[in-house]
């Protein structure tokens, strides 16, 4: 049953950190309607989504870490204490990545907390008239803060999965959902409730600084190595490749929780909240699947830098028809669940969306799954094919949100959604996809860059 599930070991550890990520929010959205105010949970989901800027910031490089190193360490052993063997040319470009991530990270933390915290201030200040009574200064200051230190750490954990440590990062992401979910419900039991994601936050940096200890020889002697002329080159390497994916992840967020903040300036706090949470949901089960795909990234770019092109294919279509199998039946319970919710728990119902517009954001999130995992088999090629499919998508999925919230409400916006995802997102993606498939099966690999090219 293991094996026909897919359950390697990456797969379970990162599984059971997206179910516990399940439970953990599951409890707080029972705490939240017990806590928290419907005014106040809109607030609450409001802030959630305006620190997930921090993708704007990260600009899609943990992704190009992760391929840098996975495509280097095919060329090295990598020691238990910290040690690397191997191909010098391989070893200075592996401590070039390291180094260059830190400085890069450094410096878009700083910009983040530079930037966000001002910008959150004038959204709620400028939206929050007559609405006074919800204290969101403090909550939204801390949030910022921390947001920047997480982002912060990003680059390690993507640089170590990509030294093949993918279970032991898997293991550690699920120690941090269980340490989120206890700082979260503290919060929320404290009457703290809308410093909750700032403490999540803290929680998480917390596990991995620890996580980061237990790696610190290898990182610590990567970044004293002097890679000099082997170095990787970034205006050459790297640039062309992020630059792509950079955008393609900022139209992720124009997609998908830029909706929040519509609805919150366009609808007020209450709209925005059932909006919040439902899209919590559809959001856990979307991470809850996308382990199948997620945790064979490292893997894929090795087969490609080993040009075994065949069994990427294989692997690829084995683990999506796992992760959609396993999708489909999630799905249908939690649809079911929410028209049982308005029954024996109205109070929570009415937090949400409807059962009908719930339904639709799982037919939105099914396609979204698709798409991920179909950019993450191509972006292991390190190229970006996605980058004008992204900003039609994008464009199309805001302009019709800002264009229908104001009138329809979470209707509007539930179906411009839909709309983007199923009628121009999929289509399109499954056409890119099965064009470069063919290209790679039947003329070799995809045009590279770097050592492979």
């Amino acid at each position: 049953m293991r094996r026909a599930l897919g359950l390697d070991g990456p797969v379970a550890y990162t599984f059971l950190a997206r179910f516990v990520g399940i439970v953990g929010s599951t409890g707080t959205v029972l705490l939240i309607v017990r806590f928290l105010s419907p005014l106040e949970q809109g607030y609450y989901y409001t802030l959630l989504s305006l620190v997930s800027l921090q993708m704007v910031f990260e600009l899609g490089f943990s992704f190009v870490i992760q391929q840098l190193a996975a495509h280097e360490c095919i060329h090295l052993e990598l020691s238990p204490d910290g040690g690397v063997r191997g191909d010098l040319v391989a070893h200075a470009r592996l401590a070039s990545a390291l180094q260059l991530s830190l400085r890069w990270y450094t410096v878009a933390a700083a910009a983040m907390a530079l930037i966000l915290a001002p910008l959150g201030f004038v959204f709620f200040a400028h939206h929050a008239i007559g609405q006074t009574r919800v204290a969101w200064q403090g909550p939204w200051l801390a949030a910022a803060l921390a947001s920047a230190g997480g982002l912060w750490c990003t680059p390690f954990y993507s640089f170590i999965e990509g030294c093949g440590e993918v279970r032991a990062v898997a293991a550690m992401r699920l120690r941090q959902a269980g340490v989120a979910a206890a700082f979260a419900w503290a919060a929320m039991m404290l009457h703290h409730g809308l410093y909750a994601p700032a403490l999540v936050i803290v929680g998480q940096v917390g596990t991995g600084l620890f996580f980061l200890g237990s790696h610190r020889r290898l990182l610590s002697g990567l970044l004293r190595y002097r890679a000099n002329e082997a170095a990787i080159h970034w205006n050459r390497e790297v640039w062309p490749f992020q630059w792509r994916i950079a955008v393609s992840w900022m139209c992720s967020y124009f997609t998908i929780q830029i909706f929040i903040p519509i609805l919150f300036a366009m609808r007020g706090p209450v709209d925005a909240g059932k909006m919040g949470m439902s899209l919590s949901i559809t959001g856990y089960m979307t991470s809850l699947v996308l382990p199948w795909i997620s945790t064979k990234a490292t893997p894929f770019g090795r087969m490609i830098a080993q040009r075994q092109f065949h069994e990427l294919d294989r692997l690829f279509r084995r683990s999506l028809s796992q992760a959609l199998g396993i999708f489909a039946i999630i799905a249908l319970t939690v649809d079911a669940g929410a028209v049982l919710l308005t029954v024996v728990a109205p109070r929570l119902a009415v937090r949400m969306v409807s059962p009908q517009l719930l339904a639709v954001l799982l037919l939105a999130a099914g396609a979204n799954c698709i798409v991920q995992s179909l950019g993450t088999l191509l972006r292991a090629f390190k190229r970006e094919p996605f980058l004008m499919q992204s900003l039609a998508v994008s464009s199309v999925s805001l302009l019709m949100a800002m264009l229908s919230a104001r009138r329809w409400g979470n209707t509007g916006v539930t179906l411009s959604y839909l709309g983007a995802m199923a009628g121009i997102a999929l289509p399109s993606a499954l056409t890119i996809y099965l064009r470069a498939r063919r290209s790679y099966l039947t003329k070799g690999p995809l045009v590279m860059t770097g050592r492979e090219a």
